[in-house]
């Protein structure tokens, strides 16, 4: 198996430690344990106590049921029996494909998007079919295009919804549009959903996949729109009853069971999960204004302005490959993104909007001093 260079992780890696401002980051502002508990309301000194007084054995295999009834409630049409809980989204996401895909298999998946969605199951073997989202069409999909790419076959179609670097949201009608396309194709549709739950408006929002379809297969995580990434926490869900006993016979080579600590501090956040919704909304309602403002403000960019999730796609002017561009802005002032280059979508860069206001404001500013050092070369 040959492993593609996983662009976007090979760039935080190399970068984010440093950064000094990190404006690229797709994590709603993170919790620490102490604000989740002071925004639960829960006893951190009892939740402790109680861990600590537990065995350190291996955890339930295929997830904490406590947890899983948590999770359920994310969805309309799911039961805590459809839940396997994985090691991240990410970790869902490679369980998935490791488990589904097969040599000569025809995959379609979209870019820009997140790279393992083609990536991986290319190196599996796997026919792969990119689509592009194009910047014009509000980074939708087309669906002739997909219709005619679904034609000749296909085993698995893979999104992204809200998209990661867009901001993009494909809605309900358009979904079951989708749904239809695999349905008639007898494929999976597979949909990464970790940003799911925090749109820019209420109204803005999209059934799961896993609820749409009975070969729909959706990912979860603790990550992006409930700020627990270190806990390292994610989930997939589907109503299809072979998958998910390839998914458990499959884990038992690779993952067996997730840390008692993290599926613990998971379903406590859950058992509150519009608190924390409510709070990163009002975060992200709050920033992005101050993203478009510079965006308005700002001679050399453009985009098209993201309704969900935590991040958007800016676009430049300069004639200059993103990466260099990125990689001489960070040196220069410290203003720290990911080139489009990551996502197969050159002259822009990612920018998220999900942490401080101040450290957006400033990473900003250092973004137009790099446009007026240039100017001046």
């Amino acid at each position: 198996m040959i492993v593609e260079q996983f662009g976007v992780e090979d760039w935080m890696d190399r970068y984010e430690e440093g950064a000094r401002y990190n404006i690229t980051d797709t994590c709603a502002k993170p919790l620490t344990l102490d604000e989740l508990f002071t925004l639960s309301g829960e006893d951190r000194h009892g939740f402790m106590e109680t861990f600590f007084q537990r065995e350190q054995t291996y955890g339930p295999i295929w997830g904490d049921r406590g947890l899983k009834e948590a999770i359920s409630h994310l969805y309309e049409h799911i039961s805590p029996d459809e839940i396997l809980t994985e090691h991240g989204a990410t970790g869902g996401n490679q369980h998935i494909f490791f488990s589904l895909i097969r040599p000569g298999d025809r995959v379609i998946a979209y870019a820009p998007s997140y790279q393992q969605f083609y990536s991986a199951p290319r190196s599996l073997g796997a026919q792969v079919t990119v689509l592009h989202l194009k910047k014009e069409n509000g980074y939708m999909p087309d669906l002739d295009e997909l219709r005619q790419a679904a034609e000749a076959g296909v085993r698995m179609i893979c999104l992204n919804n809200p998209n990661n670097p867009t901001g993009s949201l494909i809605p309900k009608d358009m979904m079951e549009e989708i749904v239809n396309i695999a349905r008639q194709a007898g494929a999976y549709l597979f949909c990464d959903e970790v940003y799911a739950g925090v749109s820019q408006h209420d109204e803005d929002i999209c059934p799961s996949v896993a609820d749409l379809y009975e070969k729909g297969i959706a990912t979860g995580s603790m990550s992006k729109a409930f700020s627990l990434a270190g806990i390292r926490l994610g989930w997939l869900a589907t109503r299809d009853k072979e998958a998910l006993s390839q998914f458990r016979r499959v884990r038992d080579y690779d993952l067996v069971s997730c840390s008692l600590f993290d599926e613990s501090v998971a379903a406590l956040a859950l058992r509150h999960r519009e608190k924390i919704l409510e709070r990163n909304r009002k975060i992200l309602r709050h920033n992005l204004p101050i993203l478009e403002q510079w965006v308005e403000g700002e001679k050399h960019v453009s985009f098209v302005k993201p309704k969900a999730g935590t991040m958007a796609l800016v676009y430049y002017d300069v004639d200059m490959p993103s990466t260099l561009f990125c990689h001489r802005m960070y040196y220069e002032t410290g203003a720290f993104t990911v080139p489009g280059d990551c996502f197969d979508e050159p002259f822009s860069f990612r920018v998220g909007y999900g942490h401080d206001a101040e450290t957006l404001e400033r990473g900003l500013q250092a973004v137009s001093e790099f446009f007026k050092r240039l100017e001046r070369k």
